[in-house]
C-alpha cells in the first residue's frame, strides 16, 4: 500500500507541474504575439487541451503498467488490458465522466479518486486562466 501511495503522490505532482508550466509558458507567450485576440484566446485554449492531454496519457501509462506489471489491482468490464484501453479510462476518469464501462478493483481504486480530483482541479485551473487571458485582451 505504501508503493502505491509514493506512486500515485508522484503521479498527481507531475501532473500538477505540468500544468504549472504550461499555463505559465502560455502567459508568456501569448501576449508576444502579433495576432487578433480571438486568435490568441483559441491558441490558450488548445495550448490547455494540450496539457490535459499528456496528464491524461501519464495517468493511462500508470493505469497500464500498474494493472500489468505491478499487480496493485485491475480495471475490470470492458477493458482488455491494452494501453488504449488504459488511457481511454484514464480520459473518463479524469474529467469524472465516468461511463462505468470499465471499473477499478484494488488498490487503482485509490489512483483513480485521485486521478478525479486532480483532473477536476486542473481542468478548474485551465477554466480559470482562460477566463483571466480573456479579461487581459478585452482590457487592451
Amino acid at each position: 500500500m505504501l508503493i502505491s501511495i509514493l506512486i500515485i503522490s508522484s503521479l498527481v505532482a507531475v501532473t500538477v507541474v505540468i500544468h504549472y508550466e504550461m499555463l505559465r509558458l502560455l502567459w508568456v507567450f501569448i501576449p508576444r504575439l502579433q495576432m487578433k485576440h480571438r486568435v490568441r484566446v483559441i491558441i490558450g485554449v488548445f495550448g490547455t487541451i494540450c496539457a490535459h492531454i499528456i496528464e491524461v496519457c501519464i495517468f493511462g501509462l500508470a493505469f497500464y503498467l500498474m494493472v500489468d506489471h505491478g499487480g496493485f489491482g485491475t480495471l475490470e468490464g470492458r477493458f482488455d488490458g491494452s494501453l488504449i484501453d488504459s488511457v481511454y479510462f484514464s480520459f473518463t476518469n479524469y474529467t469524472t465522466l465516468g461511463y462505468g464501462d470499465i471499473e477499478p478493483g484494488g488498490q487503482i481504486r485509490f489512483l483513480a479518486g485521485m486521478e478525479a480530483i486532480t483532473g477536476l482541479s486542473l481542468i478548474t485551473w485551465s477554466a480559470s486562466f482562460m477566463f483571466m487571458e480573456m479579461m487581459r485582451f478585452w482590457e487592451e
